[in-house]
């Protein structure tokens, strides 16, 4: 039970530092410049080592197995950020036009 409960923990605390990713690349995009990418980046893998090296350095005060708490932090971490970089990689649909009925083109 110690392992299932520290791989959920880990899934939880990847998944919010993966959400804080989102967040720094979503305003580097806003800002659009070359130097705010890479800072986003850099600030992105910064808080990466931090989510997983918390998890190592807390292993003595965790009531769970840390092995799988690092685990699941570092698979949550690579899946939601790979689903979220493409849903801000993806374009802005388009706004349909309406469509004329057939009886008025003949």
């Amino acid at each position: 039970m110690k392992y299932v409960l520290g791989a959920v923990l880990g899934l939880i605390w990847g998944a919010l530092a993966a959400l804080l990713n989102t967040a720094i690349n979503k305003n580097a995009l806003k800002k659009n410049t070359t130097n705010a990418v890479l800072a986003a980046r850099g600030a992105t893998t910064a808080v990466d080592i931090l989510a997983l090296a918390l998890v190592f350095l807390l292993r003595k005060v965790l009531p769970v197995s840390y092995e799988a708490m690092l685990v699941g932090t570092a698979i949550a971490l690579s899946i939601i950020t790979i689903v979220m970089a493409f849903r801000l990689a993806r374009p802005d649909p388009k706004p349909t036009e309406p469509q004329e009925d057939a009886e008025e083109k003949e």
